[in-house]
């Protein structure tokens, strides 16, 4: 007969508390399977085998205490069923790989490896991170999916804001990755989708909105007549941010990927590297400028025009190219800094600003649906909310209204 009881395991931990277990006894021999939680000895009710009121997250451990009673319980009966007489190790060792085929820590390892194998070097690097981040709040322990309650992903948010100081953006890209391997698990059975701790009424994943901030006209004009030629690399940086912004604030690595081939009787045509896009562009005079000034002697069609890619061998290896780019994309970031310290622009200058100029000097003069032709954009409700950053002209003109009404009231009431 097997016979399973909640406990206080007698020993203490490096921190003095006792852990939570499940006792499972077979013939006078016991086992313990750990559920990850330790408490002290004075909030376990050994009579009730429960936690006590006195600790915080009482409810949560009671609960947590009833399902792995349930799931040995649940195998014990399996193996009833099929007559197979299994002691209390085995039984153990059955929740256990259970256990370890829910374990969050091993689908966040498999997402990572399938980020790699897809090539997608930028989503690696900052989702790794987070989930380390994630494992650390747990202190090193591993979760199973069923224990990722709404409670528990509002108190890492609450520890990311408070501990770390991120803000409420940052502390969503983290819920974000915790989500999508959160999917991935249902969609592969490992977890039911009755757990599923995200949507209306459990945790909400909802960005604030933020600040897009262009350059000026003016600002522009300081970083097309600066010369630079007695300085390649910052000469090199502006002519990339330039060629961006010529073209519509195309996306950096767009930039980097642009061969000759991709120019036909003034036109520029290829196909946007995010969404697979395709279009074309006019070149006006900024961009032949820029493109006579890179151009060799003699060239095949299929060089590149910039030289930031131009030693790799195999483009197939989509991993190493985005690596490339994410190094390649520092290194322009770090000398537009100097080159707006050196012309005198206060505002943050990265590649990226060339896309927030084009939108921010479009503002409302270019109708949203050839916007959206211009940026690429699959539904024209992304062109209109990244607009909206960059459309001020009906809040300048109400508040003009109010405050020239007041200004000619009271010079009236002077008369």
């Amino acid at each position: 007969m097997v016979t399973t009881n909640a406990v206080l395991y007698s020993r203490a931990n490096k921190e003095g508390k006792y852990p939570l277990a499940i006792r499972i006894t077979k013939d006078r021999k016991s086992s313990y399977v750990f559920i990850g939680e330790a408490i002290n000895k004075n909030q376990w009710d050994k009579k009730a085998k429960k936690v006590k009121r006195n600790h915080p997250n009482s409810t949560r451990l009671n609960a947590l205490i009833s399902k792995k009673m349930t799931e040995i319980n649940k195998t014990h009966l399996t193996s009833q069923l099929e007559e197979k007489d299994q002691s209390a190790q085995e039984l153990h060792k059955i929740a256990l790989a259970r256990r370890q085929k829910n374990s969050f820590f091993i689908a966040a390892d498999n997402y990572l490896s399938n980020l790699q194998l897809e090539g997608k070097y930028n989503r690696f690097v900052s989702d790794k991170p987070r989930i380390r981040r994630f494992k650390e709040f747990l202190k090193g322990k591993d979760v199973v999916f069923e224990d990722i309650t709404v409670s528990l992903l509002k108190q890492f948010k609450a520890y990311l804001r408070g501990h770390h100081k991120v803000s409420e953006r940052t502390a969503i890209n983290y819920l974000i990755v915790i989500r999508t391997i959160f999917n991935e698990a249902i969609k592969s059975n490992i977890v039911e989708q009755k757990y599923y701790p995200f949507g209306k009424n459990k945790v909400q994943i909802k960005f604030p909105d933020s600040m897009k901030i262009g350059l000026s006209e003016l600002e522009v004009k300081l970083l097309e007549d600066v010369n630079l030629l007695e300085s390649p690399k910052l000469d090199h940086a502006r002519n990339v941010w330039l060629i961006s912004y010529y073209l519509a604030g195309v996306r950096v690595s767009d930039v980097f990927r642009l061969r000759w081939s991709d120019f036909l009787d003034g036109r520029l045509y290829y196909s946007m590297g995010k969404n697979s896009k395709a279009g074309s562009i006019k070149l006006f005079d900024g961009v032949v400028k820029i493109l006579n000034y890179y151009k060799p002697s003699q060239k095949s069609p299929e060089d590149l025009v910039f030289p930031e890619l131009k030693n790799i061998e195999n483009f197939e290896d989509a991993f190493l190219v985005q690596r490339k780019i994410s190094y390649a994309t520092k290194n322009i970031n770090k000398y537009l800094k100097q080159i707006a310290k050196l012309v005198g622009i206060d505002k943050k200058l990265t590649m990226h600003i060339a896309r927030h100029t084009f939108g921010n000097l479009s503002g409302d003069r270019i109708p949203i649906q050839m916007l959206q032709k211009l940026y690429r954009h699959s539904d024209v409700t992304t062109t209109i909310n990244y607009q909206k950053s960059f459309i001020n002209q009906d809040t300048d003109d109400a508040l003009e209204s109010v405050l020239n009404g007041t200004i000619n009231k009271g010079n009236a009431s002077q008369k």
